[in-house]
């Protein structure tokens, strides 16, 4: 008798728990399930360095945009590679497109890596990681300095139109391996 109100409870325990389940975060980035080219911009949320809340879609919805997605200002790989896209900054602006630059840093660290780069476009803050989440690019791994649980992004590039439908993407669970920003203009052709 025992053994089956165990039984019903573990299955019910188990029928709440699996929508959690379903959409926890993976471990491994290779784990990542991107969001597919041609869908339309996931439903997200966004913090200016000046700390206003905005939605993806008043953002990026009704412009030509690149979406890059880095792991954070203190990563030197992303801010080599943010610097390289930067670089072709005016070619891309050019070309009818702006640049979003999305990290899980805190909206003041973004505010300070934005004043202390070298280029000028917009770089957000998602730190709720509710942005990265809606990509399907977070992957949750432990810092080897705080040794705590912390939720990052797979580094992606995302190339949306006007009207925010995703027109390419390229993501790597290698962290060290980006778009380089000759395959970034040849994707705008």
């Amino acid at each position: 008798m025992m053994q089956k109100s165990t039984q019903k409870l573990f299955s019910l325990l188990l029928c709440i728990a699996a929508p959690t389940l379903a959409s926890a975060v993976p471990t491994d980035p290779r784990d990542a399930n991107p969001v597919e080219v041609g869908s339309a911009l996931p439903q997200a949320q966004l913090t200016s360095p000046d700390g206003n809340l905005l939605s993806l879609h008043e953002v990026a919805g009704s412009q030509k945009s690149i979406l890059i997605f880095y792991r954070g200002a203190w990563c030197p790989y992303c801010t080599k590679h943010l610097a390289a896209v930067g670089q072709y900054e005016q070619a891309i602006l050019d070309k009818g497109y702006q640049i979003i630059a999305i990290s899980p840093d805190q909206p003041e660290q973004a505010a300070n890596y934005a004043d202390e780069a070298e280029f000028n476009y917009s770089i957000y803050s998602d730190p709720d990681r509710s942005t990265i989440k809606a990509f399907g690019i977070a992957f949750e791994t432990i810092n080897r300095r705080t040794q705590t649980a912390e939720i990052r992004p797979v580094p992606a590039i995302y190339i949306t139109d006007s009207e925010g439908r995703i027109t390419f993407r390229h993501f790597d669970a290698n962290y060290k391996e980006r778009l380089s920003p000759e395959e970034l203009m040849n994707a705008l052709n």
